[in-house]
């Protein structure tokens, strides 16, 4: 993992903005693509975007099965290495973000994806009363993976107990499903909420978060903004793309996709986008088969 190293205080009201959030964009596909448009070129690119969120990037992509990660505390827009780093990614799985800080200073080891293991997340969002609860946080984390908390954010916290309820469905080196993985977010989700929420008259946390292994990927809407897109208006790759089907130009009745898309903005282009609804999760497993939940326990894939 390649990373920068400089260390600022965070102090977002002293960085001319309110506390804010952050941006993400995830992508899965059956053949490997370049996401350079997404990140960089479009109108309203990822890269764009860190105008409004200048506390550090991460680009987060999957070769042969093992996560590449790329972070840095510096503006994604004006950082050559984030433009080095977005034209050169082809992938079936991308992960990426830019932060704009509310816990934890700007440095590397706060910037997002958090990994570990072939495991990668990315959050928006923040956990409420974070510095009065993070110590009971860590401590429901598994004691096999707090060792690796290795910076100051609700984030990566949240992460790791996210790997914590996942490895009650099996080893984390090992295949876990969609569903199960929908459960683990879920289940982790909910017991932020039982220890953080408490209080009905304060506001509650913002959890939404992009969570893959490279295969499996499941995002949740927590409380911020977070799109979707499974096909386009016309594939411009349609006349050279071996993989050209129905489901890339329409919505697909048969429950696979070729390609699933998120994103906190709605990204400029031939995408057809649509709003994950409040507490709605939606993820594909390695074989692209789509699963929609409303945020209940039993999850049920897309026929």
């Amino acid at each position: 993992m390649r990373t920068a190293s400089t260390r600022r205080p965070c102090v977002p009201s002293q960085l001319g903005y309110p506390e804010g959030m952050c941006r993400l964009f995830g992508f899965r596909s059956v053949i490997p693509s370049q996401v350079h448009r997404s990140l960089v070129a479009a109108d309203n690119a990822l890269g764009i975007q860190s105008s409004d969120h200048p506390d550090g990037w991460g680009v987060a992509y999957y070769m042969e099965g093992t996560p590449h990660v790329t972070r840095s505390p510096a503006t994604a827009l004006s950082d050559h290495l984030f433009q080095r780093v977005s034209g050169v990614v082809a992938s079936e799985t991308v992960l990426a973000h830019v932060r704009r800080a509310t816990n934890g200073d700007i440095n590397v080891l706060n910037c997002h994806p958090f990994q570990h293991g072939k495991w990668v997340m990315a959050h928006n969002g923040d956990i409420h009363d974070f510095a009065k609860h993070r110590p009971e946080l860590v401590q429901r984390v598994a004691p096999m993976l707090r060792r690796y908390i290795l910076g100051d954010t609700d984030s990566e916290v949240l992460f790791f107990l996210f790997l914590t309820h996942l490895s009650q469905h099996g080893p984390l080196s090992g295949r876990i499903g969609v569903e199960e993985t929908s459960m683990a977010l879920q289940s982790t989700l909910e017991h932020v909420r039982a220890i953080c929420d408490v209080d009905p008259e304060q506001e509650a946390s913002l959890l939404t978060v992009i969570i893959t292994d490279g295969t499996t990927m499941v995002a949740a809407e927590g409380g911020k903004e977070l799109y979707w897109s499974t096909y386009k208006t016309r594939c411009a790759d349609r006349d050279a793309c071996p993989s050209l089907s129905p489901e890339c130009e329409a919505p697909s009745e048969s429950g696979y996709v070729n390609h699933l898309i998120f994103s906190s903005e709605t990204i400029m282009g031939e995408n057809i986008w649509l709003p994950l609804e409040p507490g709605e999760m939606i993820g594909v497993d390695w074989r692209m088969k789509l699963l929609r939940s409303n945020g209940q326990r039993h999850l049920a894939v897309v026929n």
